[in-house]
């Protein structure tokens, strides 16, 4: 998600599409490559794919451009058009899935790939890439393993995205704390939020401004903190990487700022869902950890003082990574697995498409286009631009593959667990314990 996150996320059974349906798509494809195709473009006559993705109004907008153009350039071929608003779109997804008609071309969120590809939804990629229908050359090699299940390629990057923290700089000064530098720590950060807090500024209602939203229900966050000590989320797809220790730790970490007032009060935080209804986007916090492409939403709703810091470290170790903000894939049914490929390559690699789409998705895949869109960028999306650029030279460990199927429920579990710390229902070793527990038994089931 590289993207705000509304609400929790659909479980759907690892087999919840029955495996004739990849066999039988890979007999079309086979017939699709073979097959008799236009002069122009070089693809069949009379076919119509269908299309799905999330996203805000100027997202949709610049996508149906570039597949107008797609269609232009390829007669013949008809792509109808589906975008939906996040959760409710990973809702419809599922269902789909479930019944076996997942659209020809879909965007998909990082959490969904292991899902529908072990599903058998998903169409492997593997073929279309080697035959140069998709061209993914111009593509970092450790990035594409984010579409990866079992070794074989099922989605592609649409775009790179990378974790920070919104901050106004303004208040950030006045408590004496200055830009935080790449390399500055979980400690100088917590610091930073309690002396945000002494400044005993007031929100709009009167309350006390804090120094950033109360974090510790969020697995990204978690996932951030856990790789700057060398750790992770995952070991396989059916086993957790981290123990009972760890998260007692983090959680340890967020009880103790909440306990001292220099985060959000539970209330606030319970409620930040998206931008809008972040702690920091309605004026209670001077702080929040965000992903790239929802970042310059604060700065319209609060103005140019705010700017992106890097995620704090473990004694100078970043646990940040570059994670596809979404990917695209193919759905394992369609009958027009070709032209459906073609699409994915025109949206990826035609620098035209690249042109429309600019920074919609975040930074696209494609170093040549992400060069060019770059020189068009200005304000803060030439910031965050500019933030992955020096995250790069800082140095980043190479993504992890695609979570398993189970972080689809663990995630939202993660978020209800800690909220019983957040209310002192229980303590975070107890909460870790729970949580460890009901991870377990997601990843046997």
């Amino acid at each position: 998600m590289p993207e705000p996150r509304s609400g929790p996320r659909p479980h759907l059974s690892r087999r919840a599409v029955l495996t004739t349906a990849a066999a039988g798509v890979g007999a079309a494809l086979t017939g699709t490559l073979s097959g008799c195709s236009t002069a122009s473009g070089g693809t069949s006559r009379g076919v119509t794919l269908r299309f799905s993705w999330w996203g805000n109004d100027d997202r949709a907008a610049r996508t149906e451009k570039a597949v107008r153009l797609f269609e232009k350039e390829h007669p013949g071929v008809t792509v109808r058009t589906s975008n939906g608003e996040f959760g409710a779109y990973l809702q419809k997804l599922a269902t789909q899935a479930a019944g076996g008609g997942i659209p020809d071309v879909v965007q998909l969120d990082y959490r969904q790939v292991s899902q529908y590809a072990g599903g058998d939804a998903l169409l492997s990629l593997d073929d279309a890439i080697k035959r140069g229908t998709v061209d993914t050359s111009d593509m970092d090699h450790s990035f594409l393993r984010t579409g990866t299940y079992k070794g074989g390629q099922y989605a592609l990057p649409m775009g790179r995205g990378i974790t920070g923290f919104a901050y106004d700089s303004k208040i950030f000064e006045r408590a004496g704390i200055g830009t935080p530098p790449s390399d500055w720590t979980w400690q100088e950060w917590a610091e930073a939020n309690r002396k945000v807090t002494a400044l005993g500024l007031k929100s709009p209602d009167g309350r006390p401004l804090r120094g950033a939203n109360d974090g510790g229900g969020n697995e990204d966050i978690f996932e951030d903190w856990l790789r700057s000590r060398g750790g992770k989320l995952y070991r396989s797809q059916t086993e957790l990487a981290y123990t009972e220790d760890d998260l007692a730790e983090f959680w340890t970490l967020y009880d103790g700022l909440r306990k001292d007032g220099a985060v959000a009060e539970p209330r606030d935080s319970v409620q930040a869902t998206n931008t809008e209804m972040s702690p920091m986007g309605r004026h209670l916090a001077a702080s929040d950890f965000t992903w790239d492409a929802p970042f310059p939403g604060y700065v319209d709703l609060l103005g140019d003082q705010v700017h992106y810091a890097p995620v704090p470290t473990t004694d100078g170790r970043q646990g940040a990574y570059f994670k596809p903000s979404m990917l695209v894939g193919i759905g394992a049914h369609s009958e027009h697995p070709k032209e459906a490929a073609q699409l994915v390559d025109f949206l990826l690699n035609d620098s035209r498409a690249g042109d429309i789409l600019g920074f919609s998705r975040s930074t696209p895949p494609n170093r040549t286009i992400a060069t060019r869109v770059g020189k068009t960028l200005k304000g803060p999306e030439l910031e965050i631009f500019r933030y992955a650029q020096t995250m790069e030279k800082y140095g980043l460990d190479a993504p992890p593959t695609a979570p398993p199927p189970a972080d689809l429920a663990i995630q939202p579990t993660f978020t209800r667990v800690y909220q019983r710390v957040m209310y002192d229902r229980a303590t975070p070793r107890q909460a870790a314990r729970e949580l460890i527990d009901e991870a377990n038994k997601e990843l046997r089931s």
